[in-house]
C-alpha cells in the first residue's frame, strides 16, 4: 500500500525553517502496527495519525520513528494549520482527544494553539545536575546566574536547563546515549536547554531540544518543552511576564529557524494553564509504502 503523506512544517519564523510533521488523515483505517510503520517511513520526528473522536472535535496520535508518545506540540500545530488550510475546520475553537485526554485549541487567524496544563516541577539533586551537564559537555559554570536545570512537566516533562549565553548553547557536546540514560530515570521526552539571548530582538530565549530515547537527535521547534520553558521563566527566574516568545532551530547543524508564542494563564501569582502557538506551511508530500 502506497500512502502519499503532507508534510508541514510547524512553528515557522514568519515563512521559513519550522519544524516538520507528518500529518495522515482517516487515520483509523490503520492499525498501530501500521501507523508506526509509516511513521518509520516517513522518518520525521514525529507524525500525527488524525481519526474522529467522540469526545473531541479530532483524535490525535502521534508516533516517532520508533515509539507513540502521548503529546506532540509541532504535530499538533501542523494539524491544525492544516486542516484550517483545507477547509476543514470552520471554526476558531476546537479540540483534540490525545491518549491521556482531551485538549483545546483555539485558531487565531493563520496560528494555532494547544492547551498545557500548570506545570509539575521536580528538582535534580546534585548528582544528577552534574551528570546532566556532563551528558552537554557542559560544566556547572556554563549555568545562567540562578537557573538551577530543573524537570518540568505540562503534559510531557523536559528538563530544562539555562546557559549563561548563545556562545555556551551553540558550543554543546552532547552525548546521546547519557542524556536517553537519563531521560529513562526521569521519564523526559528530553533536554530543553536555552539561554537568554535571542537572534532577533523581541524574543525572550533561544532554545535547543535534544530528545535520543525517542529517535531524535535534535529538533527545530518543541511546542510541548516551550510551555514548560515559559513556565520556569516565571515561576523559577521570576520574570513577571504572562506571554513568552521562546526562538528553536537557530542553533542545529543545519539551521531551521522557528518561534513558539506561549501564553501563561495566571491567578493569583500562580500558572493554571498555557498556551503555545505558532504557524505552520506546507512544505512537500512523501510517499511511504507499507
Amino acid at each position: 500500500m502506497r500512502i502519499d503523506i503532507p508534510i508541514i512544517n510547524a512553528f515557522v519564523d514568519e515563512s521559513t525553517g519550522g519544524n516538520p510533521a507528518g500529518v495522515v488523515l482517516d487515520a483509523q483505517q490503520y492499525s498501530q502496527d501500521e501507523k508506526q510503520r509509516i511513521a518509520a517511513g516517513i522518518g520525521l520526528s514525529e507524525t500525527a495519525f488524525v481519526s474522529p473522536s467522540a469526545v473531541a472535535d479530532f483524535k490525535l496520535e502521534f508516533f516517532t520513528p520508533t515509539r507513540q508518545i502521548a503529546h506532540c506540540g509541532h504535530a499538533t500545530i501542523a494539524t491544525f494549520c492544516y486542516l484550517r488550510q483545507i477547509g476543514l475546520l470552520p471554526n476558531d475553537q476546537t479540540s483534540k482527544e490525545t491518549i491521556d485526554g482531551r485538549r483545546e485549541i483555539l485558531m487565531q487567524g493563520d496560528m494555532a494553539y494547544m492547551e498545557q496544563s500548570a506545570p509539575k516541577y521536580i528538582e535534580l539533586d546534585q548528582a544528577h545536575r552534574d551528570r546532566a551537564l556532563a551528558s552537554l559537555g557542559l560544566e556547572p559554570s556554563d549555568l545562567l546566574r540562578g537557573a538551577e536545570p530543573c524537570v518540568v512537566n505540562t503534559g510531557n516533562s523536559f528538563l530544562i536547563i539555562g546557559l549563561r549565553d548563545s556562545a555556551k548553547a551553540k558550543s554543546i557536546r552532547p552525548i546521546m546515549s547519557d542524556i536517553s540514560a537519563i531521560s529513562d530515570e526521569y521519564d523526559l521526552i528530553g533536554y530543553y536547554v536555552f539561554c537568554p539571548e535571542a537572534v532577533k530582538v523581541g524574543r525572550d530565549a533561544g532554545a535547543r531540544m535534544f530528545a535520543p530515547r525517542y529517535g531524535i537527535d535534535e529538533e527545530a521547534a518543541t511546542g510541548m518543552a516551550a510551555g514548560p520553558l515559559a513556565c520556569y521563566l516565571h515561576d523559577k527566574l521570576k520574570i513577571g511576564k504572562n506571554r513568552f516568545l521562546i526562538e528553536q532551530g537557530y542553533f542545529m547543524s543545519q539551521p531551521s529557524p522557528s518561534v513558539i508564542d506561549v501564553k501563561l494563564q495566571v491567578e493569583q501569582g500562580s500558572i493554571v494553564s498555557l498556551m503555545a502557538g505558532g504557524k505552520a506551511a506546507v512544505s512537500e508530500t512523501r510517499r511511504v509504502e507499507i
